[in-house]
This record gives C-alpha cells, structure tokens and sequence, in this order.
C-alpha cells in the first residue's frame, strides 16, 4: 500500500510539474493577413442610357479586366466580337437586339448584368 502512495504521490507531482513549464510560443500570426497594395483606381464606368451607353460600359469593363489580368487574351478578343456586333446593332438603331446581345454576351462569360 505504500508504494502505491508513493507512486501516486510521484505521478501527481509530474502532472503538476507540467502546467509550471515555459509555453511555447508559435509564430505570430497577423489576423489581418499580409499587407496589400491599394488596387489602382478604377476608371469611371461610362454614364447615360440605351445601347450605347450599356456597350460602352461593358468595353470599359472588359478593358479593366484585361489590365488586371481577370481575363485572358483569348477570352477578350471573343468578348470583343460580342460587342462589336451589339455595337452594330446599336448603330443601326436596333436598340432591343444590342442589349439582349450585350446581355447574352455578360451572361455566358459570368459577368453580372447578364
């Protein structure tokens, strides 16, 4: 019975030698997460109304995109001939069928508006 005492006695005492060790400190970790570089400003999107100005405002767009690296050349140059033929369109007077087209174009490449 005694070794058991002194057993129990020798146990308690390195279980209670623990909670008095130095912590081990980790690496700070910033909750912020690492600084970033302001973005550039992002140009003005074009005003106004009607097929115009939903092209103009959509090239803007695409051109920003293409500065940051958000689309791929090749992707650009399909959108492109998207909103050149809305631009046609538009041109011509066909109002309806240069924003469905311009519509169509934001829908099928994940743009909102679409």
């Amino acid at each position: 019975m005694r070794l058991s005492a002194c057993l129990a006695a020798v146990l308690a005492a390195a279980a209670l030698s623990g909670c008095n060790a130095p912590r081990q400190t980790g690496p700070v970790i910033d909750p912020t997460g690492p600084q970033r570089p302001a973005p550039a400003s992002q140009p003005p999107l074009p005003e106004g109304a009607g097929c115009s100005a939903a092209i103009a405002r959509y090239r803007s767009v695409m051109e920003n995109d293409l500065s940051m690296g958000h689309v791929n050349q090749s992707v650009y140059g399909q959108i492109q001939g998207e909103i050149s033929e809305a631009a046609s369109a538009c041109a011509a007077g066909q109002d309806a069928k240069a924003t469905s087209l311009v519509r169509a174009s934001k829908a099928r490449h994940g743009y909102p508006g679409g």
